[in-house]
């Protein structure tokens, strides 16, 4: 046995203590961190009515400029496979005609300006009349494609022209005259009352998140067609002049 002297073992117990701590801390700490749960995540950034109203919009282009290529295409002698674009043509009538225009724009957009008198009121009628023929054209296009082959490419790719260049113009007028002044006719309070209907109805009408919904539909169609390389529409460089 060692006989050490009471200072030194004294010294000794101390130092063993002190270890046998730190190294209790130290599992402690290690314990503590394996059973930590992960932060949460974030809360989801509410999407204000104008902003939907203005994405909602982007899908809808995605398609017309579908069918701005295929007109194109078309009138190059190709060979188009008209499934993908009948499927096009139903995103756009199921959330573009029915859902947007209709749910949105013509039950809540267009009668808030009429009731405020806003300049942008005047726009309305033909706004409404464009829905209707953006209609026609939709049916149309359901109609073609639905035969298997499209029988006469020149009257359809005018067909698909027509719709873009109205819808463009459309939208764009939308987008920049009567949504801002949809939002300037209503209080905080109401456009935070029309986020949560708009809400709504897009849950019940899709019974989950209707946009991301259209944007893997559309997705769908521009990589059947070959039109989901973005880098392909990169524009030539112009002349030297």
């Amino acid at each position: 046995m060692l006989h050490l002297p009471d200072a030194s073992r004294r010294r000794l117990i101390a130092g063993l203590s002190a270890a046998l701590v730190a190294a209790a801390g130290a599992h402690a700490a290690l314990a503590a961190k394996k059973e930590a749960k992960p932060p949460p995540p974030p809360p989801e950034k509410k999407t204000g009515a104008v902003e939907d109203l203005m994405r909602e919009h982007g899908v809808l282009r995605r398609v017309l400029l579908v069918y701005r290529q295929t007109a194109g295409q078309l009138r190059g002698g190709a060979k188009i496979d008209p499934k993908p674009l009948r499927d096009a043509a139903q995103l756009f009538r199921n959330f573009g005609e029915n859902y947007h225009e209709r749910m949105l724009e013509q039950a809540y957009v267009f009668p808030t300006l009429r009731k405020a008198e806003s300049p942008a009121a005047a726009l309305v009628p033909t706004l409404v009349g464009q829905h209707d023929r953006g209609r026609e054209i939709t049916e149309y296009i359901r109609n073609v494609t639905g035969k298997g082959a499209i029988g006469d490419p020149e009257a359809f790719a005018r067909a698909l022209e027509a719709f873009d260049v109205m819808y463009q113009n459309h939208a764009a007028r939308e987008d920049t005259i009567v949504f801002p002044a949809w939002k300037q006719s209503l209080s905080d309070k109401q456009l935070r009352e029309m986020s949560e209907t708009f809400e709504d109805i897009e849950h019940r009408e899709f019974g989950k998140d209707g946009f991301d919904d259209a944007l893997k539909q559309v997705a769908a169609v521009e990589d059947a067609l070959g039109l989901a390389d973005l880098a392909q529409f990169t524009a030539a460089a112009p002349p030297h002049v």
